[in-house]
């Protein structure tokens, strides 16, 4: 059992090494940062979305930025769609796949951001999402760990954690993306709560 707790671990050290050590999506999460700040600083809001595991990452992006992170300071725009009464009506009277997309095209407006997660990027109900962000004028980040998915075609910034064949490594580096590009905006729109450090 310990064998299995330790490679574990070593998988998950190699995977986040690999992103440190990647140019490109480091850059990804920059430009992803400086989308959110730009939105949020103009009272726009984020909307966000992700199935599964996925949904939950949606979840905990929108409640840290309407919340709280790290320290006290005013609530920011943000929601997940993951309200179960809206999903299963919409999925029973137009089919899953149109559950974020019909949010999406209720809720969004000109200037905000959705915020897809799909481990593939090829998930359908994601990318139906995307679609509708950008007939709305929205701008849409992607949060994928496949490189070269569906999802790609249809954001404006993609953050692409690939991390080996199963969901949950990616899974692990999406959370700490997220909690990056979080700090990134809270240290541009609140940076009392960043003090230079002596």
């Amino acid at each position: 059992m310990i064998d299995h707790i330790f490679s574990n671990l070593v998988e998950a050290r190699s995977a986040l090494d690999s992103l440190i050590n990647d140019s490109v999506q480091l850059g990804n999460i920059e430009a992803g940062a400086a989308l959110l700040i730009d939105a949020l600083g103009n009272g726009r809001r984020v909307i966000s979305c992700g199935n599964g595991g996925s949904m939950c990452d949606a979840m905990h992006l929108a409640e840290e930025l309407s919340g709280r992170f790290r320290e006290n300071r005013p609530a920011m725009a943000a929601v997940a769609i993951s309200d179960p009464s809206y999903i299963s009506c919409v999925a029973n009277d137009y089919g899953y796949e149109q559950v974020f997309a019909r949010f999406v095209e209720g809720n969004g407006a000109a200037g905000d951001i959705l915020f897809a997660i799909s481990t593939s990027g090829s998930s359908p109900s994601v990318v139906l999402a995307a679609q509708a962000a950008r007939a709305k004028g929205m701008k849409v980040i992607g949060l994928t760990g496949r490189p070269g998915s569906q999802l790609e075609q249809f954001v404006d910034v993609t953050i692409c954690t690939s991390a080996g064949r199963y969901a949950d490594r990616v899974q692990e580096l999406h959370i700490k993306v997220i909690h990056i590009l979080i700090e990134l905006v809270e240290r541009s729109l609140q940076p009392t709560n960043y003090p230079p450090k002596e």
